[in-house]
Protein backbone atom coordinates (compact mmCIF):
# COMPACT_ATOMS: atom_id res chain seq x y z
CA UNK A 1 0.00 0.00 0.00
CA UNK A 2 1.33 3.44 -0.96
CA UNK A 3 1.85 5.79 1.99
CA UNK A 4 1.92 9.57 2.05
CA UNK A 5 5.61 9.39 2.99
CA UNK A 6 6.38 7.51 -0.26
CA UNK A 7 5.58 10.52 -2.45
CA UNK A 8 7.99 11.20 -5.30
CA UNK A 9 9.19 14.82 -5.16
CA UNK A 10 9.35 15.04 -8.97
CA UNK A 11 5.74 13.93 -9.23
CA UNK A 12 4.78 16.39 -6.50
CA UNK A 13 6.47 19.21 -8.42
CA UNK A 14 4.53 18.27 -11.54
CA UNK A 15 1.24 18.13 -9.62
CA UNK A 16 1.87 21.54 -8.01
CA UNK A 17 2.43 22.98 -11.49
CA UNK A 18 -0.82 21.40 -12.69
CA UNK A 19 -2.57 23.10 -9.79
CA UNK A 20 -0.90 26.40 -10.66
CA UNK A 21 -2.21 26.08 -14.21
CA UNK A 22 -5.75 26.02 -12.81
CA UNK A 23 -5.46 29.31 -10.90
CA UNK A 24 -6.78 31.26 -13.90
CA UNK A 25 -10.12 29.51 -13.30
CA UNK A 26 -10.57 31.28 -9.96
CA UNK A 27 -10.42 34.76 -8.46
CA UNK A 28 -9.04 36.30 -5.27
CA UNK A 29 -11.47 37.34 -2.51
CA UNK A 30 -12.21 41.05 -3.06
CA UNK A 31 -14.35 41.98 -0.02
CA UNK A 32 -11.40 42.26 2.38
CA UNK A 33 -8.87 44.79 0.98
CA UNK A 34 -5.70 43.04 2.19
CA UNK A 35 -6.85 39.66 0.87
CA UNK A 36 -7.55 41.30 -2.49
CA UNK A 37 -3.83 42.13 -2.82
CA UNK A 38 -2.79 38.45 -2.97
CA UNK A 39 -1.25 37.20 -6.21
CA UNK A 40 -3.76 34.74 -7.74
CA UNK A 41 -0.96 32.59 -9.19
CA UNK A 42 0.65 31.82 -5.81
CA UNK A 43 0.65 28.12 -4.94
CA UNK A 44 2.37 26.58 -1.91
CA UNK A 45 2.18 23.09 -0.41
CA UNK A 46 3.64 21.47 2.68
CA UNK A 47 3.17 17.80 3.47
CA UNK A 48 3.84 16.57 7.01
CA UNK A 49 4.18 12.81 7.45
CA UNK A 50 3.74 11.02 10.77
CA UNK A 51 7.00 9.18 10.04
CA UNK A 52 8.84 12.50 10.18
CA UNK A 53 9.32 13.34 6.50
CA UNK A 54 8.35 16.79 5.27
CA UNK A 55 7.85 17.90 1.67
CA UNK A 56 7.47 21.54 0.73
CA UNK A 57 7.15 23.22 -2.67
CA UNK A 58 6.04 26.44 -4.31
CA UNK A 59 5.56 29.87 -2.76
CA UNK A 60 6.07 28.52 0.74
CA UNK A 61 7.36 31.79 2.25
CA UNK A 62 3.88 33.30 1.85
CA UNK A 63 2.17 34.23 5.10
CA UNK A 64 -1.63 34.21 5.06
CA UNK A 65 -4.56 34.33 7.50
CA UNK A 66 -6.17 30.97 8.11
CA UNK A 67 -9.67 32.46 7.89
CA UNK A 68 -12.19 29.57 8.00
CA UNK A 69 -9.45 26.93 8.22
CA UNK A 70 -9.26 27.92 11.90
CA UNK A 71 -12.77 26.50 12.46
CA UNK A 72 -11.82 22.82 12.96
CA UNK A 73 -9.20 23.91 15.47
CA UNK A 74 -11.50 26.17 17.48
CA UNK A 75 -13.89 23.20 17.57
CA UNK A 76 -11.09 20.91 18.79
CA UNK A 77 -10.03 23.50 21.39
CA UNK A 78 -13.54 23.75 22.80
CA UNK A 79 -14.08 19.99 22.77
CA UNK A 80 -10.90 19.70 24.85
CA UNK A 81 -11.90 22.51 27.22
CA UNK A 82 -15.68 22.10 27.52
CA UNK A 83 -16.33 18.47 26.57
CA UNK A 84 -18.33 16.87 23.77
CA UNK A 85 -21.81 17.27 25.27
CA UNK A 86 -21.46 21.01 25.90
CA UNK A 87 -20.09 21.76 22.43
CA UNK A 88 -22.51 19.60 20.44
CA UNK A 89 -25.38 21.10 22.41
CA UNK A 90 -24.42 24.47 20.92
CA UNK A 91 -23.91 23.46 17.28
CA UNK A 92 -25.25 20.71 15.06
CA UNK A 93 -23.43 18.17 12.91
CA UNK A 94 -25.57 18.39 9.76
CA UNK A 95 -24.15 19.52 6.38
CA UNK A 96 -25.58 22.73 4.95
CA UNK A 97 -26.95 22.90 1.42
CA UNK A 98 -26.57 26.69 1.46
CA UNK A 99 -23.49 28.97 1.35
CA UNK A 100 -21.19 29.20 4.40
CA UNK A 101 -22.60 32.61 5.43
CA UNK A 102 -26.28 31.86 4.86
CA UNK A 103 -28.64 33.69 7.22
CA UNK A 104 -31.53 31.94 5.47
CA UNK A 105 -30.18 28.55 6.60
CA UNK A 106 -29.89 29.77 10.19
CA UNK A 107 -33.44 31.14 10.23
CA UNK A 108 -34.75 27.88 8.74
CA UNK A 109 -32.99 26.07 11.59
CA UNK A 110 -34.49 28.43 14.21
CA UNK A 111 -31.10 29.84 15.19
CA UNK A 112 -29.41 26.51 15.89
CA UNK A 113 -26.25 26.45 13.74
CA UNK A 114 -26.24 23.55 11.32
CA UNK A 115 -22.54 22.75 11.93
CA UNK A 116 -19.35 24.40 13.27
CA UNK A 117 -17.71 24.73 9.83
CA UNK A 118 -20.06 27.47 8.60
CA UNK A 119 -20.08 31.04 9.92
CA UNK A 120 -23.09 30.72 12.22
CA UNK A 121 -21.56 27.70 13.96
CA UNK A 122 -18.11 29.27 14.21
CA UNK A 123 -19.51 32.54 15.62
CA UNK A 124 -21.47 30.53 18.18
CA UNK A 125 -18.31 28.71 19.27
CA UNK A 126 -16.30 31.96 19.30
CA UNK A 127 -18.79 33.24 21.89
CA UNK A 128 -17.77 30.32 24.13
CA UNK A 129 -13.96 30.50 23.91
CA UNK A 130 -12.27 30.91 27.29
CA UNK A 131 -10.88 34.38 28.06
CA UNK A 132 -12.10 37.76 29.26
CA UNK A 133 -12.22 39.55 25.88
CA UNK A 134 -11.51 38.94 22.19
CA UNK A 135 -7.79 39.70 22.51
CA UNK A 136 -7.34 37.44 25.52
CA UNK A 137 -9.33 34.62 23.95
CA UNK A 138 -7.32 34.77 20.72
CA UNK A 139 -4.03 34.90 22.63
CA UNK A 140 -4.90 31.83 24.74
CA UNK A 141 -6.10 29.90 21.69
CA UNK A 142 -3.06 30.77 19.59
CA UNK A 143 -0.69 29.83 22.43
CA UNK A 144 -2.46 26.48 22.83
CA UNK A 145 -2.13 25.72 19.10
CA UNK A 146 1.55 26.71 18.94
CA UNK A 147 2.41 24.71 22.05
CA UNK A 148 0.74 21.51 20.81
CA UNK A 149 1.66 21.78 17.13
CA UNK A 150 5.09 23.42 17.33
CA UNK A 151 3.80 26.08 14.93
CA UNK A 152 4.57 29.81 14.92
CA UNK A 153 1.10 31.20 14.29
CA UNK A 154 0.32 34.77 15.31
CA UNK A 155 -2.49 37.30 15.07
CA UNK A 156 -1.98 39.50 11.99
CA UNK A 157 -3.18 42.88 13.29
CA UNK A 158 -3.06 44.52 9.85
CA UNK A 159 -5.29 41.81 8.39
CA UNK A 160 -7.62 42.18 11.38
CA UNK A 161 -7.86 45.95 10.75
CA UNK A 162 -8.72 45.21 7.11
CA UNK A 163 -11.42 42.74 8.17
CA UNK A 164 -12.86 45.20 10.68
CA UNK A 165 -12.85 48.03 8.13
CA UNK A 166 -15.12 46.00 5.85
CA UNK A 167 -16.99 43.98 8.48
CA UNK A 168 -19.37 41.49 6.92
CA UNK A 169 -22.91 42.75 7.50
CA UNK A 170 -24.13 39.21 6.87
CA UNK A 171 -22.06 38.03 9.85
CA UNK A 172 -23.52 40.87 11.92
CA UNK A 173 -27.03 39.75 10.99
CA UNK A 174 -26.12 36.13 11.81
CA UNK A 175 -24.79 37.18 15.24
CA UNK A 176 -27.90 39.25 15.94
CA UNK A 177 -30.15 36.30 15.11
CA UNK A 178 -28.02 33.96 17.24
CA UNK A 179 -28.43 36.40 20.13
CA UNK A 180 -32.19 36.72 19.60
CA UNK A 181 -32.53 32.94 19.70
CA UNK A 182 -30.30 32.74 22.81
CA UNK A 183 -27.49 30.81 21.13
CA UNK A 184 -24.85 33.42 21.99
CA UNK A 185 -24.55 35.75 24.98
CA UNK A 186 -22.76 38.77 23.52
CA UNK A 187 -23.00 39.90 19.87
CA UNK A 188 -19.92 42.14 19.79
CA UNK A 189 -17.71 39.76 21.78
CA UNK A 190 -18.67 36.80 19.57
CA UNK A 191 -18.01 38.76 16.36
CA UNK A 192 -14.77 40.28 17.62
CA UNK A 193 -13.43 36.91 18.76
CA UNK A 194 -14.49 35.30 15.47
CA UNK A 195 -12.79 37.98 13.39
CA UNK A 196 -9.61 37.77 15.46
CA UNK A 197 -9.23 33.99 15.30
CA UNK A 198 -9.82 34.09 11.51
CA UNK A 199 -6.81 36.44 11.28
CA UNK A 200 -4.46 33.99 13.00
CA UNK A 201 -1.76 33.67 10.36
CA UNK A 202 1.23 31.61 9.32
CA UNK A 203 2.81 29.63 6.49
CA UNK A 204 1.82 26.34 4.84
CA UNK A 205 4.30 24.62 7.17
CA UNK A 206 2.48 26.04 10.21
CA UNK A 207 -0.83 24.85 8.77
CA UNK A 208 0.55 21.34 8.11
CA UNK A 209 1.76 21.21 11.72
CA UNK A 210 -1.77 22.04 12.87
CA UNK A 211 -3.05 19.27 10.64
CA UNK A 212 -0.92 16.69 12.41
CA UNK A 213 -2.96 17.36 15.59
CA UNK A 214 -5.94 15.87 13.75
CA UNK A 215 -4.05 13.23 11.78
CA UNK A 216 -1.94 11.54 14.42
CA UNK A 217 -2.71 9.96 17.77
CA UNK A 218 -1.14 11.74 20.71
CA UNK A 219 -1.30 11.85 24.47
CA UNK A 220 -2.32 15.52 24.27
CA UNK A 221 -5.59 15.28 22.32
CA UNK A 222 -8.58 13.08 23.13
CA UNK A 223 -9.01 10.56 20.29
CA UNK A 224 -12.80 10.93 20.28
CA UNK A 225 -12.44 14.69 19.82
CA UNK A 226 -10.14 14.14 16.83
CA UNK A 227 -12.69 11.77 15.33
CA UNK A 228 -15.51 14.30 15.73
CA UNK A 229 -13.53 17.10 14.08
CA UNK A 230 -12.37 14.89 11.19
CA UNK A 231 -15.90 13.62 10.56
CA UNK A 232 -17.28 17.16 10.42
CA UNK A 233 -14.46 18.27 8.10
CA UNK A 234 -15.30 15.42 5.72
CA UNK A 235 -19.02 16.20 5.63
CA UNK A 236 -18.99 20.01 6.06
CA UNK A 237 -15.46 21.39 5.56
CA UNK A 238 -15.85 22.52 1.93
CA UNK A 239 -19.30 24.05 2.44
CA UNK A 240 -21.99 22.87 0.00
CA UNK A 241 -19.32 21.19 -2.16
CA UNK A 242 -18.37 18.84 0.70
CA UNK A 243 -20.27 15.76 -0.53
CA UNK A 244 -18.80 16.10 -4.03
CA UNK A 245 -15.23 16.14 -2.68
CA UNK A 246 -15.90 13.40 -0.15
CA UNK A 247 -16.47 11.24 -3.24
CA UNK A 248 -13.59 12.69 -5.34
CA UNK A 249 -10.94 13.01 -2.62
CA UNK A 250 -12.24 11.15 0.43
CA UNK A 251 -10.29 13.07 3.08
CA UNK A 252 -11.33 15.38 5.93
CA UNK A 253 -10.63 18.88 4.58
CA UNK A 254 -11.19 22.54 5.43
CA UNK A 255 -10.91 25.60 3.23
CA UNK A 256 -10.78 29.33 3.87
CA UNK A 257 -11.37 32.44 1.75
CA UNK A 258 -7.68 33.37 1.99
CA UNK A 259 -6.94 30.33 -0.20
CA UNK A 260 -5.76 28.16 2.69
CA UNK A 261 -6.67 24.47 2.57
CA UNK A 262 -5.86 21.58 4.89
CA UNK A 263 -6.40 17.87 4.21
CA UNK A 264 -6.04 15.23 6.92
CA UNK A 265 -4.74 11.77 6.03
CA UNK A 266 -5.60 9.84 9.21
CA UNK A 267 -2.67 8.01 10.80
CA UNK A 268 -0.37 9.21 8.00
CA UNK A 269 -0.09 12.99 8.10
CA UNK A 270 -1.48 16.25 6.77
CA UNK A 271 -1.34 18.18 3.49
CA UNK A 272 -1.52 21.98 3.67
CA UNK A 273 -1.82 24.23 0.65
CA UNK A 274 -2.19 27.91 -0.03
CA UNK A 275 -3.42 29.41 -3.29
CA UNK A 276 -5.70 32.46 -3.13
CA UNK A 277 -7.62 31.99 -6.41
CA UNK A 278 -11.06 30.73 -5.30
CA UNK A 279 -13.94 29.03 -7.08
CA UNK A 280 -17.53 30.33 -6.86
CA UNK A 281 -18.14 28.50 -3.57
CA UNK A 282 -15.04 29.92 -1.86
CA UNK A 283 -12.64 26.98 -2.12
CA UNK A 284 -9.08 27.21 -3.47
CA UNK A 285 -9.02 26.09 -7.12
CA UNK A 286 -5.36 24.99 -7.19
CA UNK A 287 -5.59 23.52 -3.68
CA UNK A 288 -8.50 21.24 -4.58
CA UNK A 289 -6.88 20.26 -7.87
CA UNK A 290 -3.71 19.29 -6.01
CA UNK A 291 -5.55 17.40 -3.24
CA UNK A 292 -7.56 15.43 -5.79
CA UNK A 293 -4.41 14.50 -7.73
CA UNK A 294 -2.58 13.45 -4.55
CA UNK A 295 -5.51 11.43 -3.25
CA UNK A 296 -6.04 9.56 -6.50
CA UNK A 297 -2.39 8.88 -7.28
CA UNK A 298 -1.46 7.82 -3.73
CA UNK A 299 -4.83 6.19 -2.97
CA UNK A 300 -5.20 8.34 0.14
CA UNK A 301 -9.01 8.29 0.39
CA UNK A 302 -10.11 6.98 3.77
CA UNK A 303 -12.48 4.75 1.79
CA UNK A 304 -9.69 3.09 -0.21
Amino acid sequence: MIQLQDININNLSLWVQQGKNQTTQGSVMQRIPLLALANPSWVAVHIYCQSGENYTLGDNACIFPLMSVIKPFSLLYLLEHLGTANVLNSVGVEPSAMPFNSLEQLIADHGHPRNPMINSGAITLADKLPGKNGNHRTQLFCQWLNKLAGSQLYLDVEMLASVRATRSQVNVAIAQYLYQTQHIENIELALDTYEQICCISGTVEDLAKLGKLLACKSSFINSQHRQIVNALMLTCGLYEASPQYAVKIGLPMKSGISGALIAIVPNQGAIASYSPALDSIGNSVAGLTLMETLSQNLQLSIFS
